[in-house]
């Protein structure tokens, strides 16, 4: 099978194409035939050898996400069909034409939907629910503030939210992510450029701030995530993209009696991640169904250009996701 693999960590130009065996399915699992995957953030952390553990190392197969058709089955596996059209979240191997994964990890594409808007899902929509309804404990009429709305999290998180009956802010760099963002439901964009989005949270909200805030950007919104929050509020943090550190006056966490959690996905045991996948297949994907939440494309790339794929995401002008097509979907 052909893939694309991290030669060694740095800039975009480290990731190689190659052949590798075919994968063999085993005890529980099927392999997929690849039709697209997605980039995100850790995508971008891993070539540079800057992602926490369980960290990549050279030769290894970058992509946590896929969409595509089951093309064989292992030994005890009865989830699935070949043929059938899946998506799901993987540990790995998403830049290539062949990944094996557990039968549970697995979701069906829904009827319409294209596989590359399905490889556009699982990463920044388990993120999403597992930070608003997990850790947040998001409930109707509550104020959401999502920090970098047009990101592929925050496009997701603003959907979410907007379907769970909140009120929802969020932050964006330009006017025309402002404008897309309201597009998806956002109620109130902050150019953060132009505006300090805690002063626009408490003027809003007649001073009592947001209930939930979902931050990607970290140590340098610390202190004003903790300003904009509302008294027994929740901040949850799913990234430190601006820093992982800050100082910070404790005494509003004691006086408003906040909680602060952190969440990550990757390195979470296999079965919490089947349980996430299951409870995102019951719960939230019925929603796609419907058309109430949808993915948010904003390019796509062939695989022979990854490394362009990788080169738009560092300069940070895209809304929503950016997809990788790795081949055209065809029947086992």
């Amino acid at each position: 099978m052909r893939v694309v693999v991290l030669e060694r960590f740095g800039g975009p130009e480290v990731l190689r194409s190659s052949d590798r065996p075919d994968p063999v399915p085993g005890v529980g699992q099927v392999r997929v035939r690849v039709a697209a995957t997605a980039l995100n953030r850790a995508d971008v952390l891993q070539r540079e050898g800057q992602y926490p553990q369980p960290a990549p190392r050279p030769g290894d197969i970058l992509g946590l996400e896929i969409a595509g058709i089951v093309d064989a089955i292992g030994p005890g596996s009865t989830a699935w069909r070949a043929g059938d059209a899946v998506f799901g979240l993987v540990a790995a191997g998403g830049y290539g034409e062949l990944v094996v994964t557990h039968e549970r990890m697995l979701m069906p594409v829904p009827a319409g939907m294209p596989l590359e808007h399905a490889a556009a899902i699982p990463e920044v929509y388990f993120t999403a629910y597992d930070a608003l309804v997990e850790r947040a404990h998001v409930r109707l009429g509550d104020v959401v503030l999502v920090h970098a709305g047009g990101s592929g999290v925050g496009t997701a998180a603003t959907q979410l939210a907007k379907a769970m009956g909140a009120r929802v802010f969020v932050t964006v760099g330009s006017e025309a992510k402002a404008t897309r963002a309201r597009a998806l439901g956002a109620d109130r964009a902050i150019e953060y450029r132009r505006e300090a989005f805690d002063d626009v949270v408490l003027a809003e909200t007649d001073g009592r701030g947001a209930d939930v805030i979902l931050d990607s950007v970290g140590g340098p919104y610390l202190a004003r995530n903790v300003r904009a929050v509302s008294m027994m509020g929740r901040i949850v943090l799913v990234g430190a993209l601006g820093g992982a550190r800050a100082e910070l006056d404790l005494t509003p966490l004691f006086a408003k009696r906040l909680t602060v959690v952190g969440t990550t996905l990757r390195a979470r045991p296999l079965e919490q991640k089947i349980a996430l996948t299951q409870e995102f297949h019951s719960q939230v994907l019925p929603l796609f169904s419907a058309g109430r939440l949808h993915s948010v494309v904003d390019q796509v790339f062939t695989l022979d250009r990854i490394a362009d794929a990788h080169r738009s995401m560092e300069a940070n002008t895209n809304f929503g996701k950016i997809v990788v097509r790795v081949q055209e979907p065809r029947s086992p």
